[in-house]
């Protein structure tokens, strides 16, 4: 009897360790999407290193990453610099590829940097970065004050934007002028976990299921400030928000058109694919779904209702494209083929999520021009 109680005892400790290692593993691969700090890449972006640079060029590592097409910023411990186009026929060695360098607006670039593309083109505030006037706001968010630039404009539709995953509300600063140039007033918004924003209570990202509420209450301060109506403007985590905010918001009937720009439309797809970008085992990734909501509280319900085709309610642009491993687009192309009427999909090849508007400024640009003319 004693041996068969002490062998008892003996796999239910081994078992029990067992559970414990594979809580603890959830709670780690859940980290990737719940504690990552708005700035920080994303699991799977690439490290690069600065091989050369010269007048108007810089070499860095070849890989898929950095022949992406396009403009994209280029940051490293204390460097920020922006960067277009592959140039093909610039000299180079087979295990690099040059790109045109663009500016170099913070710290300086040099050989053996390391570094990483990010959708995130300026730095600064819209003064400093694009020579746009601007005033520092504070809107009353449920959890305390919420620092905001404001930007003013002619008309009395506002455009509120949210940053989303990996970036800060540096990162709408690309669409700015073209918003500027139409006489659009611009809120862009910080929300809870961002720099100088209150922090979650719990100290995790939500992807959008509480933080709408900071937009919601932008969305108020924006009534309260003069505006007529809003357009709802979020890459990623803050377009799921923007859709949260379309659908419960006590003034969604202010709310005259989204731009939805890489939207998160199923968090649990989005948190599996942030995990696996980390090197998640496979059999893993469910423990790290199951871990999100438990220390969140996150529904997948709640994300699907306020995306449901059926509750769209005003115009809306998605730009999204198949290249996306975060926030994969076929959610994207569903909601634009079952409301035709209402849902335009700007689709942009080659471009990682959030970076949409990199991959191809111009086309993006006429895109945004075309679906935000009648809403002026």
């Amino acid at each position: 009897m004693r041996t068969a109680t002490a062998t008892a005892a003996a796999v239910t400790a081994v078992i029990g360790a067992g559970a414990t290692a594979l809580v603890a593993a959830g709670r780690f691969a859940s980290d990737a999407a719940l504690k990552a700090p708005p700035g920080r890449a994303l699991p799977g972006d690439p490290p690069l290193t600065v091989h050369a640079t010269a007048a108007g060029q810089v070499a860095l590592t070849r890989s898929l990453a950095s022949r992406r097409p396009g403009t994209y910023g280029l940051t490293g411990p204390g460097v920020h610099a922006v960067v277009g186009p592959v140039m093909e026929h610039a000299p180079h060695s087979a295990d690099t590829v040059v790109r045109r360098l663009a500016d170099v607006p913070s710290g300086t670039l040099r050989p053996g940097d390391r570094v990483r593309l990010t959708p995130q083109v300026y730095v600064g505030d819209p003064l400093t970065a694009l020579g746009l006037d601007f005033e520092n706001v504070t809107v009353p968010g449920e959890l305390g004050p919420l620092p905001a630039w404001y930007l003013p404009g002619d008309r009395d539709t506002w455009v509120i934007t949210a940053h989303g995953l990996g970036t800060t509300r540096e990162h709408p600063m690309v669409v700015m002028d073209l918003l500027h140039h139409h006489r659009f007033p611009v809120l862009d918004i910080t929300y809870r976990g961002d720099a100088g924003a209150p922090p979650s209570p719990d100290g995790l990202a939500h992807l959008g299921d509480t933080e709408w509420r900071d937009l919601d209450a932008a969305v108020r301060h924006a009534v309260g400030n003069g505006a007529r109506d809003v357009i709802l403007y979020g890459w990623s985590v803050g377009a799921a928000m923007a859709l949260h905010v379309a659908a419960g918001s006590a003034l969604r009937n202010r709310v005259s058109g989204l731009v939805l720009d890489s939207p998160v439309l199923d968090w649990e797809t989005t948190l599996r694919a942030l995990a696996a970008a980390r090197r998640t085992p496979g059999p893993l990734l469910p423990l790290a779904v199951r871990a999100a909501q438990g220390r969140t509280g996150l529904h997948g319900a709640r994300l699907r209702a306020v995306s449901d085709p059926a509750t769209l309610r005003v115009p809306t642009l998605i730009l999204h494209g198949p290249d996306d491993r975060i926030a994969p687009w076929d959610r994207s192309l569903r909601l634009a083929d079952l409301r035709s009427e209402l849902v335009t999909l700007h689709s942009v090849p080659d471009a990682p999520h959030g970076a949409m508007w990199n991959a191809d400024p111009q086309a993006y640009e006429e895109a945004l021009r075309r679906f935000l003319t009648p809403l002026m």
